[in-house]
């Protein structure tokens, strides 16, 4: 499973980052591991740089071959907070995608 981290200008990929996006991405979707070719993942600052609540977003996309992109999100105070609400809102769709196909 390959892991494809995109940031905007106002999110710095620092190894930190990296390292939670990949920590948190095995173990919520370990299950699906050996069927996803690729995960994308955007993260944004939607305040261009403010403060403000919930304006960190994750954009979490997994492709899966012999299916379509399956894609989840989530917005939070932070950027890891965003990581961890996508990941887990991504298992629930494959899960409900896929059924108990990769059980």
């Amino acid at each position: 499973m390959k892991i494809q981290l995109n940031t905007d200008r106002y999110i710095q990929s620092d190894p930190s980052v990296v390292r939670h996006v990949e920590q948190t991405l095995e173990s919520a979707l370990s299950r699906f591991a050996d069927h996803i070719t690729r995960i994308e993942v955007h993260l944004s600052d939607l305040n261009a740089g403010k403060t403000g609540a919930n304006d960190k977003r994750c954009l979490m996309e997994a492709r899966m071959e012999g299916h379509q992109p399956l894609t989840a999100s989530d917005d939070a105070d932070t950027v890891a907070s965003a990581i961890t609400g996508a990941a887990k809102k991504l298992q629930r769709v494959l899960d409900s995608a896929l059924g108990k196909q990769y059980s």
